[in-house]
């Protein structure tokens, strides 16, 4: 099921969706996304979101995308963008966006595209062996992992799923010292050394901006 963000004051005239930015987007980027809105002024953009779980599942982000996007397009929307990196799905995802004629964010990945792809390149084989989290993550980490999983009952198996990482990364969209200490807990329970990363939004909101912008110059 997707969400929608658009919320105008119901006496108001809702403006022609030609005119409008639509953002299809990876359900774990929403709150971000809106935040980024907010910030920027971006009052012209919608937002529409994939299942977050899909990032367990990234052979179905390609073909949701494809269907997400057909629709939009039949429902009036000529301004869309995508709020995914490839994210797994290799190369597929791409295939979509050129099909439709739309864009994506660039990175492998919202790891990367949150510390931002110049920096993201530089570090990117040190991290190899690094489990990240992020501030949804941290919100959601009973919820994305610890069930999902099975290590609320079966806390034997943390060996076998995270025995290869070496630390645990937190890329922190905000300052929030709850989940700072999500983050910590999580990586002492896993067996990690910790490092906290502030990377705010990274690349998303030139993403977003430039995207936003490609309406008013046409």
């Amino acid at each position: 099921m997707s969400i929608r963000q658009n919320t105008p004051d119901r006496h108001s005239v809702k403006p022609d969706k030609k005119d409008r930015l639509l953002v299809i987007a990876c359900g774990m980027l929403a709150r971000e996304i809106l935040a980024v809105k907010n910030q920027l002024g971006l009052d012209h953009l919608e937002l529409s979101c994939l299942p977050a779980e899909f990032h367990f599942y990234p052979e179905r982000i390609a073909p949701a995308m494809d269907k997400a996007v057909t629709e939009a397009k039949a429902d009036g929307y000529e301004h869309i963008f995508i709020g995914y990196a490839d994210c797994g799905t290799g190369g597929y995802l791409d295939r979509v966006c050129e099909k439709h004629g739309v864009e994506r964010m660039d990175g492998p990945h919202c790891f990367a595209f949150y510390q931002r792809m110049d920096e993201y390149r530089k570090i990117a084989d040190d991290d190899m062996m690094s489990f990240y989290m992020t501030d949804f993550l941290c919100r959601q980490f009973d919820a994305f992992f610890m069930k999902p999983l099975g290590l609320d009952r079966h806390p034997e198996l943390i060996a076998d799923y995270f025995g290869n990482y070496d630390k645990l990364i937190y890329l922190a969209q905000t300052d929030d010292p709850e989940l700072d200490k999500v983050a910590e807990a999580a990586a002492k329970l896993l067996g990690l050394a910790y490092e906290r990363r502030p990377t705010g939004y990274g690349d998303l909101p030139a993403g977003l901006a430039r995207a936003a912008g490609a309406i008013a110059g046409k």
